[in-house]
């Protein structure tokens, strides 16, 4: 599919090149690895084609590989930027404009994750009884909604209620007057493809592709983001009690050496020396040969490097020999980094959280369970013992503990604390706008207030 057409103006002509290049759009159907439509998706071989390509969709630099991630810890408020390019210092300053690329580029992606896997389920189901079995049409069906729910998620919690397709889509005119759904409708899609996926998938562990293992992390945090607490816990404890995936010491025992799939790992995109991952050209100083587009604050610094505060979280940075920092998480070369989804250490925290909300008895759980991550990360014990100082204490943790994943910006939302800690009073700037592009080809999408 060919590269989707940058949009940085709002003058009509715009209006005549997206529709002239309708095929370049967020929903066309162009695949590049894989199969996505009646015919070629034939039988099973075909059918495991497709979902491969929608798992490399998932991958892609717009999405998991680059441009998604970047655009929501830049505004977490422990990166700077250092290119020279002035765009992306609007995630950093929260004042994105509806034109922004990157903006165009992360939509644009996940849409078309979101349609691979629609045409998936869309075609699966109707192939004969004699060219697929039943079990591999279950799990491939499981997987296709596992990724459309994970693709409706980030959607969700990034740019608020959004236009639900749920049928592949040829062109851009198939979704033309589909009006944006509500926020809670769209989490509500989240949950339906996370119930059918859960209830197709087999158990199991498999650190790149989706088992019911992998539905139950996913439903974990999305019971966290609904502020269901009981539900939250018991998500997240059907992974921590599987002895598959554990904590590793010391706490760059995840991601240093070269490992892949580690036993911390729940769900990381793969990638291999065709396939290669964004990060690290961004991460690395020029001197790794990167160009170290954005890199910790002075103020991060200072303190995961601070054993006391850090811990052996230090490992995520590293030192030039002239004495420039930067992120070291994304490292290898060639670039096959994997991108870390989610982690066991996610689910401790969950877990942590949801029972420190729930108060009473099972404060004492929350204590220990953020005490485990901290023991992990060779730090002392925490010892907050109330409801508050616990909440304060698990966000500070996660904080470190997902330092380079993106997770802070969308935590200080979640609850309530943006203002607080990034003085962002306007809360119109709690989602993305959506990209102005996509409204000039339908007008039924509506813009998010205040953009």
């Amino acid at each position: 599919m060919k590269a989707t057409i940058i949009r940085n103006t709002y003058n009509l002509m715009m209006l005549a090149i997206f529709s002239l290049a309708s095929c370049e759009t967020f929903l066309d159907v162009q695949p590049r690895d894989e199969a996505s439509d009646e015919v070629t998706i034939v039988d099973l071989g075909s059918a495991e084609t497709a979902l491969n390509g929608a798992y490399r969709s998932l991958a892609s630099n717009g999405y998991y590989g680059t441009t998604f991630q970047f655009a929501i810890y830049l505004q977490g408020g422990e990166l700077a930027w250092g290119d020279s390019r002035t765009v992306n210092r609007e995630f950093i300053q929260h004042d994105v404009r509806s034109d922004n690329e990157e903006v165009e580029s992360a939509w644009v992606a996940i849409y078309n994750t979101i349609n691979q896997a629609n045409h998936i389920i869309a075609k699966v189901p109707i192939l004969p009884d004699q060219l697929i079995d039943g079990a591999s049409r279950n799990r491939i069906l499981g997987e296709a909604y596992f990724i459309r729910a994970l693709a409706y998620f980030d959607l969700a919690r990034t740019w608020g209620g959004v236009q639900l397709v749920l049928t592949p889509t040829e062109s851009v005119d198939d979704t033309k007057g589909i009006s944006r759904s509500s926020l809670a409708e769209t989490y509500a899609q989240v949950l339906r493809d996370l119930d059918e996926a859960e209830s197709r998938l087999p158990t199991g562990v498999n650190r790149v592709r989706a088992t019911k293992n992998t539905v139950w992390a996913l439903k974990a945090r999305f019971y966290l983001y609904q502020q269901d607490w009981e539900q939250a816990e018991f998500y997240a404890s059907a992974l921590i009690e599987d002895p598959n995936y554990t904590l590793m010491k010391p706490y760059s025992s995840w991601f240093a050496n070269n490992v892949v799939g580690s036993r911390e790992s729940v769900f990381e995109t793969a990638y291999s020396n065709n396939n290669t991952n964004g990060h690290r050209n961004n991460w690395q100083p020029p001197v790794n040969g990167g160009v170290r587009r954005w890199f910790p604050t002075d103020e991060f610094i200072s303190q995961v490097t601070d054993p006391a505060i850090g811990g052996g979280r230090k490992a995520l940075v590293a030192q030039t020999s002239s004495g420039i920092w930067y992120g070291n998480l994304y490292y290898r070369n060639p670039p096959v980094d994997p991108s870390y989804v989610i982690r066991i250490a996610e689910l401790y925290l969950i877990r942590a959280e949801a029972r420190a909300n729930l108060g009473g008895s099972r404060l004492v759980g929350a204590l220990e369970d953020l005490n485990t991550i901290r023991d992990r990360a060779e730090l002392k014990p925490d010892s907050a013992s109330t409801k508050e100082t616990l909440l304060l204490a698990i966000e500070n943790e996660r904080r470190f503990e997902f330092a380079f994943e993106p997770h802070r910006w969308f935590d200080l939302v979640r609850t309530g604390r943006a203002d607080e800690v990034l003085n962002l009073t306007d809360p119109d700037k709690y989602v993305l706008p959506i990209p102005i592009g996509q409204i000039l080809i339908d007008p039924a999408l509506e813009q998010n207030h205040g953009y």
